[in-house]
């Protein structure tokens, strides 16, 4: 796949997907957020790719929208306005929809729309020195479409504070707030992220899926509904070839066959 604002990369069964616009620290405008949705799309029903890692190339991550773009938005209607929203909206939710685990490498700062993208990864990884902001109010508008994937990462009160300062806050605050997983030293964040992936080869690739599903629907469905619905997995699941294969390979103490 060639794109004009990602480099995608692979090796063996990992994708790697670099926003890369460096100049603008990877602000987001139309072209990034088309390729970033179509980029996933496909990744999505590739069986060659086990897990994709989001990052970015130069000294920021995302710098939320970029600045071409908003000057365009400036003159939108308000239906054309409506086009531009869904169409970031759609991006996000392609990435949080993916069946494949999806580890953010947060290489540097995120602002704004570049929340969002680290908000819809599964496992988000930074390094001390990188900030983030919800700038949004400083701009006269909100971090709206962003709001529902930061939600199930964030209390209430939390975003409440710095949706309305828009003030910057470091790693630190942001890991203890449920933006990032895990703050390493910037010399081990590659590291880390293998570390994490090879945590996820150790797993099987269709459970890994389902646990996506799971929580999606832990969001979603009505209570009594979704214990319905855990009865029928776990059931669904166990007798599963994958199923099968992992409670056998336990039992025997030998590797499952997605290990070999």
């Amino acid at each position: 796949m060639n794109y004009e604002t990602l480099v995608i990369t692979k090796k063996d069964d990992i994708t790697t997907v670099t926003l890369n616009r460096p100049e603008v620290h990877n602000a987001m405008n139309e072209t990034l957020m088309k390729e970033l949705t179509h980029c996933f799309q496909h990744l999505s029903v590739d069986d060659s790719v086990t897990a994709v890692i989001l990052t970015g190339n130069g000294k920021s991550f995302c710098a939320g929208a970029d600045l071409t773009w908003m000057k365009q938005m400036v003159t939108y209607t308000m239906e054309e306005n409506k086009k531009d929203s869904r169409l970031l909206l759609d991006m996000y939710e392609t990435i949080h929809s993916c069946p494949k685990p999806v580890i953010g490498r947060i290489n540097g700062a995120a602002f704004g729309g570049g929340i969002g993208l680290l908000a819809v990864c599964d496992i988000t990884i930074t390094t001390p020195e990188t900030l983030f902001a919800f700038s949004e109010t400083k701009l006269g508008i909100i971090p709206a479409v962003i709001s529902t994937f930061v939600a199930p990462r964030m209390t209430p009160a939390t975003m409440r504070r710095l949706f309305i300062t828009a003030e910057r806050f470091d790693a630190t605050s942001a890991q203890r707030n449920g933006l990032i997983d895990l703050v390493v030293p910037l010399e081990k964040l590659d590291e880390t992220v293998l570390s994490c992936i090879e945590q996820v080869r150790s797993c099987g690739p269709a459970a890994i899926q389902e646990v996506k599903h799971l929580i999606y629907n832990l969001q979603k469905m009505k209570i009594n509904d979704f214990k319905e619905y855990t009865v029928e997995k776990i059931s669904e699941l166990r007798v599963s070839e994958e199923g099968q294969e992992g409670i056998k390979s336990f039992l025997e103490k030998r590797k499952p066959l997605w290990r070999r």
